[in-house]
């Protein structure tokens, strides 16, 4: 079986909100599978010594549009939450929990969780905004908060940043595809068009 299409967001990355409404698309036309992997962009803002793209004088500016041109370009609902940036622990954590417990259905918990900040604009940068947006896409909202408190859930988190780290992910969305990355929303076709090719 070919490998899977390794997705690498955070949910405070506009550009990796519109990547993961394209990502199943340009996957599912290569034949592979999706393998998603929430990260923290802080920890990678530490590692590479940079600052949030929207607070670099110029780049800020321009990093704004180009969010909202990208998401006008693909027809994909765009809406910047009042909280932008926001912490995304707690909905990372919420994935990897679904993950491990309801792999069938963590998908549509990301899909949830990104929408709700992306398209309806919410803040979902505590545990408790977490807990009632999984709930509103099925999950048990108990369980929920138990595993947003859970040290193996907390340690699962932990061990995924630094093994995005090693593998060199720097930024939000980065991709990776049969070894080979691919750093940006602006990147989807370049890698489907590597994978199609077997590279070059």
């Amino acid at each position: 079986m070919a490998e899977p299409i390794h997705f690498y967001f955070d949910f405070s990355s506009p550009f990796g909100y519109i990547a993961s409404e394209r990502i199943e698309a340009v996957a599912a036309e290569l034949g592979r599978e999706v393998a998603w992997h929430p990260i923290l962009l802080g920890a990678t803002f530490k590692e590479t010594g940079v600052k949030p793209l929207i607070e670099v004088p110029l780049k800020g500016d321009y990093s704004r549009r180009d969010m909202e041109r990208a998401a006008r370009q693909h027809g994909i609902a765009y809406l910047v939450p009042e909280s932008f940036p926001f912490a995304s622990i707690a909905a990372c954590r919420a994935v990897y929990w679904a993950q491990e417990r309801h792999p069938g259905r963590a998908t549509a918990l990301i899909h949830a969780l990104y929408r709700a900040a992306w398209q309806q604009g919410r803040d979902i940068g505590t545990a408790e905004a977490v807990i009632e947006v999984a709930g509103e896409a099925g999950f048990d909202k108990e369980e929920v908060k138990a595993a947003l408190q859970d040290p193996a859930v907390k340690d699962r988190l932990r061990q995924a940043v630094e093994a995005s780290l090693a593998a060199g992910v720097c930024g939000s969305p980065f991709m990776i595809a049969d070894g080979e990355p691919f750093w940006g929303n602006d990147r989807l076709e370049q890698m489907a068009e590597w994978v199609r090719s077997g590279g070059w």
